[in-house]
């Protein structure tokens, strides 16, 4: 049960200082002129990391909180994909955000691992939702967070970041 809270707390800790610093970067974003598109799906993607801690949670107790036979495999996973997370934070640096933010006269990132991959930080997190359940034998929390995520980024999130950025490469065009 330890592990399990432990866990949990670690990860509740780690989201919280990210979205204060995704706070920090919104307030500059906005300072910079930079606008946000597509708020409204924001609450759903809240929802869906809060749902997937409780029910990691529940689901955990209901299994006797007891790691998996492969805990060692699925805890390495998501250590690396801690460092990936970083890597992709910190490459956008001041333009990270939880949110969808264009910024005036901005350049898309190619560096880090967007070098390699248009969406690096969306594939991170769809490991970690899977791999983090994983390590206590979470299996229906993982399968379900990562369904409803698959839906909410491949029907929401990314098609509003590419509208955003259409519109954005528009206005330039126009003006």
């Amino acid at each position: 049960m330890l592990y399990l809270l432990g866990f949990i707390a670690a990860i509740i800790i780690q989201r919280l200082l990210e979205l204060r610093v995704a706070k920090q970067n919104l307030e500059f974003a906005l300072a910079s002129g930079g606008q946000e598109f597509a708020p409204e799906h924001y609450k759903f993607i809240v929802l869906l990391h809060v749902s997937w801690i409780v029910f990691m949670l529940l689901e955990g107790i209901l299994r006797g909180s007891s790691l998996s036979s492969l805990w060692w495999l699925w805890l390495g996973i998501f250590v690396l994909a801690q460092f990936g997370r970083y890597w992709a934070i910190t490459s956008l640096g001041k333009y990270w955000n939880t949110r969808i933010i264009v910024f005036p006269n901005g350049n898309l990132v190619a560096k880090g691992p967007y070098k390699y991959f248009k969406h690096p930080n969306y594939i991170i997190v769809a490991l970690e939702l899977f791999v983090a359940p994983m390590i206590f034998g979470c299996w229906m929390t993982a399968l379900l967070s990562s369904l409803v995520n698959a839906a909410l980024l491949l029907g929401v999130r990314i098609p509003a970041e590419e509208r955003a950025l259409e519109e954005y490469q528009k206005s330039i065009q126009t003006v």
